[in-house]
């Protein structure tokens, strides 16, 4: 039987600004125990960074990818000697009790981590079940051994509201917190419980990180007991949102012993099943390590939010009774994720997908309006856009089954005219001017407001497929179809790209279309002037035809690496991985372009789609730390990656199609829900034969650029015959475009 996990490498994405975490979680897990080897700055994101060479202690809960940080809750490290335990400065990236470490001594497989603590001569090895985490600590003979569990530590110093700390038994302690950061009110209660007893000593006096600073709370608890030599010493920790009394039934009912070993064996065969998904066949043993390690990064990330009997804190920060079979997730990345990663789950795990849904619409229930960026049940207000909007549209018209569509469709429409309450960013921050003018003005102070229209637009556009197929009323379908049109108001004809545009009508002077953020979001004009997934033609109408729109795509790539970074004050991680790509304008590390390459389809010129996607796949995903060329971002990145290497990609959610490029291996086989496979095999395959010459489905001829959501399900073999040289015939039959919202219209 295929072990899948020996083709992931973890560490991929912990290095340069991935923000990926090596530690032990299984798919979609609650809890990730992982090493943390910095509090603070940008590249603490996840807690690990490749580059140093000391580790704080192993926090149960983490981020992957993103560009924002919290977490780090529930940090426990096993000293041996002088427990050191007084703050070493504001500026400090180490706690006082940080151990060096060596990359030779530290192993991370899915679901399993390992590494030797040199300060204190002790081996650690983490892994996890889905709520609850069990360690393995091997000391040396010590008089002086223990932990320090430390609850006041998080990642990037969070400020801490509420904190307790009890023991309850010589081998029992329990505790819980309340922290204000990017999640405004995150709760967590923990339980451990210890092989070992111990006696102990608490640390509540408060204190200040440098001399005359402000004082905070501290929570540590100093956990002492001998050991002999290559003793070993287990550790079980339970997480919940809930209370106390949550966290000890998780790590009671998944970890009822000491079966370190067990667990691990548990946590491996929930990856192979997740990662035995999709198999390979290449010779490229580096290209299987990043499919398989991109395939692992899509499955981190929803995350569990409901403890075993079935209990969850909402949206509304109240503790629900729900129940374990259809359970809530939280860290819904969504605009990052609707692009990719919720269209993957639609084929390879479309059920796991219904259960994010499910999540997504109790929320809005919850909370009162669908959450743009949510993590641990708290509206975050970050990125813009309202897109659950396409991905429970995408998932719908796929054949998802929602109990109560009225309802949902409500509450969609409610969020094109309304905000949060407290957080004006979640929902449709400017939607009084959108609504009326057809655009977010570029001068009312609303920040990336042109980046805001074109997204706001597409929404509309998915909300209308939505009314079509209910039936709703032809005012409401034409409303929302006319919105889905807005994209046009922000088009300047003189640049031939997207512009702010003043309240009067204007557009806005001076212009830059190298200018990062201000009327756009992390990017630039030249990077957001592709966001109009649901009519390329359209877009290709209004840059002047096919010949100016290819034009115009070819730039992208031939615009020197120049940026204005004014509105930022600094160079950002995407601009500054920009210029070291060699790729011109081309901005793949962050998600607004990342679709971009597939539209040379649509101008019937796929061969170019073909060269750049093989040229990104080779250039920009790489196996060592620095694997990712910005932010994993909740395997979005890592999704964009899996769709290309297998041939073709969602360019617009909420339609049935996806348009194809050019696969990466020799042969592909999706193994889908209902028990059929789908076989892309392109035998002929290498890094000089990066164009289709033709390709058969099922043995007949198909000469279309897209394929349809139903095709794939159904399974069947598609037979790539690949080539040097493009096929420059292929794909220039306009009713073999895929499709377009201008064509849907004038049909």
């Amino acid at each position: 039987m295929t072990d899948y996990t020996a083709y992931v490498n973890p560490f991929i994405g912990t290095g340069g600004h991935g923000h990926t975490f090596p530690g032990a979680i299984v798919p979609h897990g609650m809890i990730s125990p992982s090493p943390d080897t910095r509090i603070d700055r940008w590249d603490a994101c996840s807690g690990y960074y490749y580059a140093d060479s000391t580790i704080n202690g192993f926090s149960h809960t983490h981020l992957s990818g993103t560009g924002c940080c919290d977490y780090g809750d529930v940090l426990l490290m096993p000293t041996v000697g002088e427990q050191k335990y007084l703050p070493t400065g504001s500026q400090s990236q180490q706690m006082a009790y940080a151990s060096a470490f060596s990359h030779q001594n530290e192993t991370a497989e899915p679901g399993y981590y390992s590494v030797f603590l040199d300060t204190y001569q002790v081996k650690a090895e983490l892994t996890a079940s889905k709520r609850a985490a069990i360690h393995r600590y091997t000391f040396p003979e010590s008089k002086e051994a223990g932990f320090i569990l430390d609850l006041d530590y998080s990642l990037q110093r969070q400020t801490n509201k509420e904190m307790e700390i009890e023991v309850i038994s010589p081998t029992e302690i329990c505790g819980r917190k309340k922290t204000m950061y990017w999640a405004f009110d995150q709760y967590i209660n923990f339980y451990a419980k210890f092989s070992k007893p111990f006696t102990y000593t608490l640390v509540t006096d408060s204190m200040a990180l440098d001399d005359g600073g402000r004082l905070l709370p501290t929570c540590k608890a100093l956990l002492h007991f001998d050991t002999t030599k290559d003793e070993q010493v287990f550790v079980k920790v339970g997480i919940s949102a809930v209370d106390i009394e949550g966290a000890r039934k998780n790590v009671e009912t998944e970890i009822p012993d000491w079966d370190f070993d067990g667990v691990r064996k548990d946590a491996r065969k929930a990856w192979n099943e997740t990662l035995s998904k999709i198999d390979i066949t290449t010779n490229d043993k580096d290209d299987e390590t990043i499919f398989y390690t991109a395939l692992y990064h899509t499955a981190i990330s929803p995350n569990l939010f409901t403890d075993v009997d079935g209990r969850y804190l909402g949206m509304d920060l109240q503790v629900h009774q729900g129940d374990t079979l259809n359970p809530m997730y939280t860290i819904f990345s969504l605009w990052d994720t609707f692009r990719a990663l919720h269209p993957l789950m639609t084929i390879i795990d479309p059920d796991l997908n219904n259960a994010f849904i499910r999540s997504l619409i109790k929320k809005h229930q919850e909370g009162g309006i669908f959450p743009m960026w949510d993590m641990a049940s708290n509206y975050t207000g970050t990125m813009i856009g309202y897109h659950a909007v396409p991905v429970i549209v995408d998932a719908y018209m796929k054949g998802v089954k929602v109990d109560d569509v009225k309802t949902l469709y409500e509450g969609l429409i409610h969020g094109t005219g309304n905000v949060h309450p407290q957080i004006s960013s979640t929902g449709r921050l400017g939607h009084e001017y959108y609504n009326k003018l057809g655009y977010v003005p570029y001068d009312v102070k609303i920040n990336e407001n042109t980046a805001r229209t074109l997204e706001y637009a597409y929404n509309d556009w998915c909300i209308y497929q939505l009314a079509k197929t209910l039936n709703r009323p032809k005012k409401e379908q034409k409303l929302f179809a006319q919105r889905a049109m807005n994209y046009r108001n922000v088009f300047d004809k003189e640049s031939n790209l997207m512009r702010g545009r003043n309240e009067d009508g204007q557009f806005q002077s001076p212009f830059s279309p190298l200018k990062w953020g201000d009327a756009f979001t992390e990017g630039n004009s030249w990077h957001y002037s592709w966001s109009v997934f649901h009519d390329p033609q359209g877009l290709i109408d209004l840059m002047g035809g096919e010949t100016s729109f290819v034009n115009m795509l070819d730039s992208v790539f031939a615009v020197p690496p120049l940026f204005d970074e004014s509105y930022y004050g600094q160079v950002i991680h995407e601009i500054r991985e920009m210029t070291v790509m060699n790729m011109g304008n081309y901005a793949h590390g962050n998600q607004p372009i990342q679709h971009m390459i597939y539209l040379y389809n649509y101008a019937g010129q796929p061969w170019k789609a073909q060269y750049w996607l093989r040229q990104v796949m080779n250039r920009m995903y790489t196996p060592g730390p620095d694997g990712y060329c910005g932010d994993e971002d909740n395997g979005q990145t890592s999704a964009w990656y899996v769709f290309s290497a297998l041939g073709f990609y969602p360019v617009c959610p909420g339609t049935d199609e996806y348009v194809l490029g050019a696969p990466l291996f020799k042969k592909a086989t999706l193994h889908l829900e209902n028990g059929n496979n789908l076989v892309i095999d392109a035998p002929d395959n290498n890094n000089d034969n990066i164009y289709i010459e033709s390709l058969l489905f099922d043995g007949t001829n198909y000469t279309k650029n897209y394929l349809k959501h139903e095709d794939i399900l159904k399974g069947g073999v598609i037979k790539c015959n690949m080539d040097s040289q493009p096929n420059l015939q292929r794909g220039t039959q306009p009713a073999d475009f895929p499709y377009s919202f201008s064509k849907e219209k004038k049909n």
